[in-house]
């Protein structure tokens, strides 16, 4: 009965309304607006941050990206508990947005690389140090953001009367927009801010500013919250249905076991085991809850697949051309491309799809949509991974450990002639190289120049490696990449083949003196046109232009009759060691509409499916559970990323495409003998025997006391 008492417990005071709205939903609006900026854009950033300042490599990066979003699905429980059991959604909101804000300010400080530069090299020293400040802030983040994930929705739904209900409906639609809207331009503006450079000492990839933007509009929304506190219809704390629900389960299991024997009557469900203590409404509620629940048990994998578009298929992204004329798309700005999709597929499939079905009279239940939204997540996974065969077929193959590969290239103004090993010569030709290296299962052969005499020269096995020649000797052997160069730079470094010490510089680079027939430091450059300034002692200036795509490597080289002044550029040579990324991004989205349209299938109308078919006081319950099966789907990836041996990464797309359609053949099995019922109608059967119920109890209990009392008189 208190418990009850509580539930009708009224809300303690009357929000300030205009135009028939509770003021206070502004501050909610904005907050939820801010919140969502902040998540979605800390972590559009998030693999490629752990992957190219941290350091991991794929798999690894991976896994850590998918444990922080199990993280984050996994606290909304701890938040609704400590809301309706303890603080009240008020303060529960408060409390973990402050626990969020240093969270996300502890990962703008961890991205900081000057912190640990102490050489100044613009890599860190001191790695250990900036995980370690990088996992203790995407903790409290995940405790935050999950925390306050099942609190903000329900608080704002609170600000209404019950004569609201249009109002509630438009707020909540408004809330939805806010979500998608923060998303949107998040992932929109967080991949600029990162690529920028900023440094104190030296200048690299700009993450505190990416993470740093995101810490700010988190505490701009913890100080709207609580600046419209005056405002707030604040209900106190009514206690947890879902521990309610838990302990009534726990109490059926542990009574069936303890009534094995054969003396105790079978019953309909074991869930009738809970009537000797909970009465028969709310049981009947959690069978309906359960009954749901089971059918919950497949759906993890397809948020397996879905929530992959933050890492595997951004990590793609890094592999191709994001050149679209007239501008350019960052690898982590792919993301936008689904909440794009989102807002424009989700009134095509309610407005045009769905109903263009039920006039074709084909019964399309909502199971069936669910069944069908796994198929097209699994269809886009096999996009991917034809689009990642694309890919691998243009990337170059680099040596294996045990390899070699070395190309020549000639400082003279004439072809030269080169042996290896006494084979058939080659002709490398003047001031330039062979585009293609030659490979070797051994790191020593013979080289012989222009008929020269053969020197017996030694190489590094698992090397790339350029060899600088004139007609006399070898000059130097250049080390050369053996990976595409990250982020989608390009790298380039120069040979002066010039008489005299040159200084070769850019805008933003400075590459130094360059002594002659010596290299310059590898420097990296973004897509787009770069222009290289090349300077004598005397002063003499040459420019020299590259126009640059993405991921590519080339060695320059500065000419031996190099002439300053005009047009003094055309002499300068470039000669291609990696080729730059040919795949464009915009296939990727293929699998990114795909995939969208196996969110709306899936997910929209498994949550509406989820609350039709849940009891009246328990919809929370199944928001719980519903969440529950994003964590799992997420340690579903991180296992497969650790475990997994496959080779390829198509190989991987095509296993998660597979285990998908294999759920959803056991899903459409569960589905077919699912029996859809009326929540409502079940409730007002037991509302209306509630009372005959009470009365039978009350027999009993009374007849139980009775003996009871004999027995005790008896004893005495």
């Amino acid at each position: 009965m208190e418990d009850n008492e509580h539930g009708k417990e009224k809300k303690n005071r009357k929000s300030p309304e205009c135009c028939g709205y509770p003021i206070s939903i502004f501050f909610i609006v904005v907050n939820e607006f801010c919140e969502r900026f902040s998540y979605y854009g800390m972590r559009a950033v998030l693999v490629l941050y752990f992957r190219y300042f941290l350091r991991w490599d794929d798999d690894f990066a991976t896994t850590i990206y998918h444990t922080f979003v199990a993280l984050c699905y996994l606290s909304p429980i701890l938040g609704a508990v400590i809301a309706d059991s303890w603080l009240g959604k008020f303060k529960t909101i408060v409390s973990l947005s402050v626990v969020y804000c240093i969270g996300q300010v502890v990962m703008a400080v961890s991205s900081i690389h000057d912190i640990t530069d102490t050489n100044r090299d613009g890599t860190p020293d001191n790695l250990s140090l900036h995980i370690g400040l990088s996992m203790l802030g995407l903790l409290l983040i995940a405790l935050g953001t999950g925390g306050i994930k099942p609190c903000v929705a329900a608080f704002g739904g609170d600000q209404f009367e019950d004569h609201q209900e249009k109002q509630r409906s438009t707020f909540f639609s408004i809330f939805y927009l806010s979500i998608n809207a923060g998303s949107l331009l998040s992932t929109l503006i967080t991949p600029i801010l990162r690529s920028q450079e900023c440094g104190i000492h030296t200048k690299q990839q700009c993450y505190p500013l990416a993470f740093g933007v995101p810490a700010a509009l988190m505490v701009v929304a913890l100080i709207v919250f609580i600046v419209g506190k005056g405002m707030y219809v604040m209900d106190t704390p009514k206690g947890n249905v879902l521990l309610q629900v838990m302990k009534c389960i726990g109490f059926a299991i542990k009574n069936r076991f303890r009534k094995r024997g054969k003396q105790y009557p079978k019953r309909e469900h074991w869930m009738d085991w809970a009537e000797e203590k909970y009465d028969k409404l709310l049981i009947a509620q959690v069978k309906m809850v359960l009954k749901v629940l089971f059918l919950y048990i497949p759906l993890p994998m397809f948020w397996a697949l879905f929530d992959q578009q933050g890492s595997r298929w951004t990590l793609q992204a890094t592999t191709m051309n994001g050149n679209f004329g007239a501008f350019n798309i960052e690898p982590d700005q792919m993301q936008i491309v689904n909440p794009i999709l989102i807002v424009i597929m989700v009134p095509i499939m309610d407005n045009l799809v769905y109903p263009l079905i039920k006039k074709c009279h084909i019964n399309f239940t909502p199971l069936r949509r669910i069944t069908i939204g796994m198929l097209l997540a699994a269809l886009a996974f096999v996009a991917a991974a034809l689009l990642q065969i694309q890919i691998d077929k243009t990337l170059p193959k680099f040596p294996s450990s045990s390899q070699t590969q070395v190309k020549f290239l000639n400082l003279e103004s004439r072809s030269l002639a080169v042996s290896l090993d006494g084979q058939q010569p080659f002709d490398v030709p003047a001031f330039g190289a062979r585009d293609e290296y030659v490979t070797f299962d051994k790191d020593s052969f013979t080289v012989s120049i222009d008929g020269g005499i053969p020197v017996t020269t030694q190489f590094s096995k698992g090397a790339r490696q350029t060899v600088l020649i004139n007609a006399q000797r070898i000059q130097e052997t250049l080390q050369d990449l053996t990976q595409k160069p990250e982020q989608g730079v390009n790298d380039i470094k120069f040979v002066n083949g010039y008489s005299l010490p040159l200084n070769i510089s850019t805008k933003s680079h400075i590459l130094g003196v360059i002594a002659p027939l010596k290299v310059s430091n590898s420097t990296t450059v973004r897509q787009g046109k770069t222009d290289f300034t090349i300077v004598n002692e005397a002063g003499d200036k040459c420019s020299y232009t590259m126009q640059l795509g993405f991921g590519s490597s080339y060695t320059v080289l500065i000419p031996s009759n190099l002439s300053f002044g005009t047009g003094c550029g055309d002499n300068i040579k470039k000669t291609e060691n990696i080729k730059p990324n040919a795949v464009h991004m915009a296939w990727q989205v293929i699998q990114y509409f795909l995939m969208t349209c196996g969110e709306v299938m899936f997910s929209v109308t498994g949550l509406d499916f989820s609350y039709a078919q849940a009891p009246s006081n328990m919809k929370s319950v199944l928001q719980a559970g519903w969440l529950l099966t994003v964590a799992v789907g997420n340690i579903v990836v991180l296992i497969v990323a650790e475990a997994g041996t496959l080779p390829d990464q198509w190989a991987e797309y095509v296993l998660f495409a597979a285990l998908l359609v294999a759920v959803s053949i056991i899903f459409s099995i569960m589905a077919y003998y699912y029996t859809y019922i009326d929540p409502a109608e079940i409730e007002a059967k037991f509302i209306e025997h509630e009372p005959e119920d009470k009365e039978k109890k009350d027999i009993e209990m009374t007849k139980r006391n009775s003996v009871s009392s004999v027995i005790k008189k008896t004893k005495i």
